[in-house]
């Protein structure tokens, strides 16, 4: 009887043993070791790995790392699912209020988490405004979470959340401890800055809900002039902009970034402005809004892309307190 018990245990703990990466083909414990080192700890980060990392990172061969890949997928059963599972999979999806019910309702209840927003606008259109008071409905609407501030242009500002929570009820000392502020000096502090995130949640326990990048191609567009830098500027942008989304996806936060403008002077008709980056950030932000200026003070929220919403504007003022409706 004894020893059907400790089978049947045997069993259940087998069954409960999650793979890790050294159970991989390929991997003894120094390899893991790198591979940990370097932000991979667990099968997912190594399923959507590509082989040129795996080889830089743990100094394996091609076929190795094609192997670990293969059997990192396996173990995680990537293949095809139905509509319904991805339905049931994005309830976990939560929307950040605004404080603007039409800029809510533009954006189809609110920033979404698991993705990128990408805003730009030329400077005073609201965007770093905007993510100061994404940082404060966040910890408003979460009393654990954390709000993560990768500030590239010193434009966060402590007086400013102390009077945005003021406005929304909160301790303005206690919003203040649980945003995470970082300043980066160039475009590679800046890319590390984002990988350090995943640490603060697997590492440090934070309960990261909002990351803030603002803004996110100054760095970029001041150490690479010329057309002679542009493919290497935009390879750079490229990764940092799948790190970014990797980190959303992976652990459904919201991602926030601002974008500077340019404009064009060959456009003799319409609007001239348009975001850097190119098509680069275009394609890997999840949803687009274009701001600007409008009258009286007021700002305009142009939503130019996103995967299920349509397009449109909104006008909304940005007060003390937050932001506000334009009657």
């Amino acid at each position: 009887m004894e020893a059907k018990l400790e089978l049947k245990m045997e069993k259940n703990n087998t069954k409960a043993k999650q793979p890790s990466i050294q159970d991989l083909p390929g991997v003894g414990a120094a390899t893991a070791e790198k591979l940990e080192l370097a932000g991979y700890r667990d099968l997912m980060a190594i399923a959507v790995a590509t082989i040129g990392e795996l080889c830089e990172t743990a100094g394996v061969s091609e076929a190795v790392a094609r192997k670990m890949i293969n059997a990192a997928r396996d173990g995680m059963k990537m293949g095809f699912e139905t509509g319904t599972d991805v339905l049931k999979r994005r309830e976990i999806v939560a929307k950040i209020s605004t404080g603007s019910a039409t800029f809510d309702a533009l954006m189809g209840g609110g920033f979404e988490t698991g993705a990128i927003t990408e805003c730009f606008g030329e400077f005073g259109s609201g965007k770093t405004q905007i993510g100061h008071i994404l940082c404060v409905n966040t910890l408003k609407e979460d009393p654990d979470a954390v709000a993560v501030y990768i500030d590239t242009e010193n434009t966060f500002r402590p007086e400013r959340i102390q009077r945005l929570a003021e406005g929304a009820g909160l301790n303005p000392e206690d919003a203040l401890n649980r945003i995470m502020v970082a300043r980066a000096y160039n475009s590679d502090h800046q890319m590390l800055l984002a990988e350090k995130v995943e640490s603060l949640i697997t590492e440090q326990g934070k309960n990261v809900r909002l990351v803030v990048v603002d803004s996110l191609t100054s760095h970029f567009r001041a150490e690479f002039i010329g057309r002679g830098t542009l493919s290497e500027r935009q390879q750079k942008l490229n990764r940092h902009m799948h790190t970014l989304a990797k980190i959303g996806s992976s652990h459904n936060i919201c991602v926030y970034v601002t974008n500077q403008v340019m404009a064009k002077p060959d456009q003799f008709f319409g609007d001239p402005t348009v975001a850097i980056g190119g098509h680069i950030v275009a394609h890997a932000s999840t949803f687009r809004i274009y701001l600007r200026k409008g009258k009286k003070g007021s700002r305009v929220a142009k939503l130019i892309d996103a995967p299920a919403l349509p397009d449109g504007e909104c006008c909304f003022e940005v007060l003390d307190i937050g932001l506000q409706d334009v009657n």
